[in-house]
This record gives C-alpha cells, sequence and structure tokens, in this order.
C-alpha cells in the first residue's frame, strides 16, 4: 500500500517526533517518511482524521474465538477483522477452542487460517495435554510451529510440581508459562465475587482467597525455578500487591488485567445480568481503584480485553446457568481513556507484543508499517450498533466511552472501521 497520514499525533517514545504533530508517508507497506508536513505524491492514499493520534500497533493478549470447534461462536476471519476496527494490529490467541491446540500440527493450522490478515495471530497453545492439567503437551514442538506461549485457558495449574517442571523446561528454549491465577477448590460453583453483593443476592461467592494463594504459589515456584512466568487477568488489590513484591526481588513475571475488572465492579450483577458473569470476577470498588493504581505505577503490565465471545445459548440462561466470559475488544480503548492518559494507554495496550513475541513494533523510517489510528476527543455511549462480533455478550452495552477507534495500517493494508 501506498499512503500518506496527515496532521498526525505522533506517540511513540522511541521516536523523535513523539507527542508531535507529523506527516507520515507509506511505501509498498514501508514507512519511508516522517516530517512536520509532506507534499502530496501520485498514486497514494491519504488518511486524514480529525484530532488524529497514532501509535505502534496495539497487542491483545488474551483473546478467544471459538474456531476450530465453536464457529458459531466467532471465525477467526471475522475475529481478526473485529481485532482490527477495535485498533489492534496483533493478538495472542487462548487455546479455547476444540479441539484444544496442544500439537505442533494445530497450532500451523491456526496460522494458515490467519495468513494474510492485516492484524497477526499469534497461537497460545495449551500448557497440558487437552487442557486437563495432567500432563505437559508439546510444547518445543508447539514453539517451533508458531506458539508464543503456554497456558491452558481459565484453568489454574493445580499440580504444583507440574509448574515446576514447566518452568524449568520452558528455560531451554526462552517460552513463557502462563498459569491462571485461581485455586479452583476455593471456588466450586461459585458465581460471583465473595461479598456483599453475593450475599444480597444469594449467589455463591468466588473469594479473592483463591486468587491470592495460586499467585502466592506460583511465585514461590518461579523463584524457585527461574523461567518467564505471565499471570493473566488479576483482579484484587492484594494480587497488585504480591506482584509487586515479586518484581522488587528481580523474578521475571508480568501480569495483565482484563478491562471490565478495571471499568466494573460486582454492583453491576444487582440485576442477574449474565453479561458481567466473568471469570476472574468482577470485584468490590476498593480492588478496582487499586487496579487501576497498579496499570498508573507499572505494576500491570498490560490491559486486556480477554473478549470472549459467547452464542445466545450459553448466555441468555439463569445466572447460575450462563457460561463465564464477554466480549470486549471494541470498547477497550474508549474504557481505557476514561481511566488513564493517551500516552498511558498506549504502553498498556502494546506491551504484551514484546513480552509474548520477543519483538518491538516502532514508528521508524524503514520499518514496516504497524500502526493503530486513533483520536482520544470525544465521548459516546457504547450500543449494540457498534458490536463487530458475531456474538453479543457485551458487558459495555450502555457504558459512557472516550475516544475511537479510526482503524489500523499492517502487512500492507488499512482497515479503517
Amino acid at each position: 500500500m501506498n499512503a500518506r497520514i496527515t496532521q498526525a499525533t505522533l506517540l511513540d517514545e522511541s521516536n523523535p517526533h513523539h507527542g508531535k504533530q507529523v506527516d507520515i508517508r507509506i511505501e509498498k507497506g514501508i514507512i519511508t517518511e516522517i516530517a512536520s508536513t509532506l507534499e502530496a505524491k501520485k498514486n497514494e492514499d491519504l488518511i486524514n482524521f480529525e484530532n488524529l493520534s497514532v501509535s505502534p500497533g496495539w497487542f491483545d493478549s488474551s483473546v478467544s474465538i471459538g474456531e476450530p470447534g465453536y464457529e458459531e461462536r466467532e471465525t477467526i476471519k471475522n475475529g481478526l477483522l473485529v481485532a482490527a476496527k477495535s485498533g489492534f494490529t496483533g493478538i495472542a490467541l487462548n487455546p479455547n477452542c476444540y479441539p484444544v491446540p496442544d500439537t505442533s500440527s494445530s497450532i500451523a493450522f491456526l496460522q494458515n487460517k490467519a495468513a494474510n490478515n492485516a492484524v497477526q495471530l499469534y497461537p497460545i497453545g495449551a500448557l497440558t495435554q487437552k487442557a486437563e492439567g495432567v500432563d505437559l503437551a508439546e510444547l518445543y514442538d508447539m514453539q517451533q510451529a508458531g506458539a508464543v506461549a503456554f497456558g491452558d485457558y481459565q484453568h489454574a495449574i493445580k499440580n504444583p510440581n507440574l509448574l515446576k517442571i514447566a518452568l524449568q523446561y520452558t528455560q531451554g528454549f526462552n517460552g513463557l508459562v502462563l498459569s491462571f491465577p485461581q485455586e479452583d477448590d476455593l471456588i466450586i460453583k461459585g458465581m460471583a465475587n465473595e461479598g456483599e453483593t453475593a450475599i444480597k443476592l444469594g449467589l455463591k461467592g468466588m473469594p479473592a482467597l483463591a486468587e491470592h494463594l495460586q499467585i502466592a504459589r506460583d511465585l514461590y515456584i518461579l523463584e524457585y525455578t527461574g523461567g518467564k512466568l505471565h499471570i493473566p487477568t488479576i483482579s484484587t488489590a492484594q494480587s497488585v500487591s504480591l506482584i509487586k513484591d515479586a518484581k522488587a526481588k528481580g523474578l521475571d513475571v508480568t501480569c495483565s488485567v482484563a478491562i471490565t475488572n478495571l471499568f466494573f465492579t460486582d454492583a453491576a450483577l444487582e440485576d442477574f445480568d449474565t453479561r458481567f458473569k466473568v471469570t476472574p470476577p468482577l470485584r468490590n470498588e476498593v480492588d478496582r481503584k487499586a487496579l487501576v493504581a497498579g496499570i498508573k505505577d507499572g505494576t500491570i503490565d498490560m490491559v486486556t480485553s480477554d473478549h470472549n465471545p459467547l452464542d445466545i445459548e450459553q448466555k441468555k440462561l439463569e445466572f447460575d446457568h450462563a457460561k463465564f466470559g464477554t466480549i470486549a475488544q471494541e470498547a477497550t480503548l474508549g474504557a481505557l481513556l476514561t481511566l488513564v492518559s493517551e500516552k498511558k494507554a498506549v504502553q498498556l495496550l502494546t506491551a504484551g507484543r514484546k513480552r509474548f513475541t520477543q519483538t518491538t513494533s516502532k514508528i521508524e523510517v524503514g520499518q514496516p508499517a504497524n500502526l493503530s489510528l486513533f483520536t482520544t476527543k470525544g465521548t459516546s455511549i457504547f450500543t449494540k450498533e457498534m458490536i463487530l462480533s458475531k456474538s453479543k455478550n457485551a458487558a459495555f452495552l450502555g457504558a459512557k466511552l472516550k475516544g475511537k477507534v479510526y482503524g489500523i495500517i499492517a502487512n500492507k493494508q488499512f482497515i479503517a472501521s
């Protein structure tokens, strides 16, 4: 593609034009010029939006799609289009499909299905065979096929020896292990955060203790073994504190938080609306504020949509029977901008790329254009018309958001929102 982006505020701390309004020329998908103004050339598209900001392409570290096995929830083709129109140029795909991707051939299938899209799909391989938590899967073979990390999506590693062996084994090829922060024996049949709201509604609780015990155990094991650990979607104040202490010790640990846990509390459950039934559960306001503080001080490394499309048969049920999960990619930028500055939002939305892919995306002459285009101006109410996913289980319906995504430029393609 050949294009000229005009009057865009460039947001890339590694670039000398950071924070300035510039024009950017892209030729055959490569950034060839960056200057305060650029003259037009023949045969190039003009990209100009009101109050435009441009940053390195965002990366979403926790995305579920469905295909293969659950195409009624979402297909890879449409799922990547949703990501693009939500501002993301790369996603880490959870092993949340059937069959579970636990072999090199299953990883290759996912990559082949996603080939030639603007958004790059990075598969997360299952840590254990069939994600059953018994025997390790083919970790090295999956990495060679393109897997960027290994974890059993929303299934805790119950056996501590299994986590120990995984962290030791993956050091041989610089692999990243994911461990979901939940001690399952403490949340049997749990539906919501253990607290006043759950008691009032008569819902069985999911105590914060279940998250704290799992994280504390996993960090002790990491300190013993070494290796690289990522703790996805933490949800409590104590979890932030535990990870902050671990980082101070020099442990190689990162963590993420789901945008829903940053934005909502368990008070949203008052009407038994299953859109808010997620895991980890929405916590109380004290926890939510601690999570916001954690993203601001750098303890929490990245924000994820934790996008999980589910069909209506799995969500439009009595609360006890509905499946956990919500779609959130379409609202991630708008919700995040209500909590942090534009600069911090870009940091949180780009940090996952280096951790998961061991690469970085820079706005630099000579580099492939991998850009997210958006504005921080204006507010809107998230409506059904803004849902791009096949599934409609969106917790953010009715929420007041800030800013807007204009699209992405990646893999020699411009995808407008």
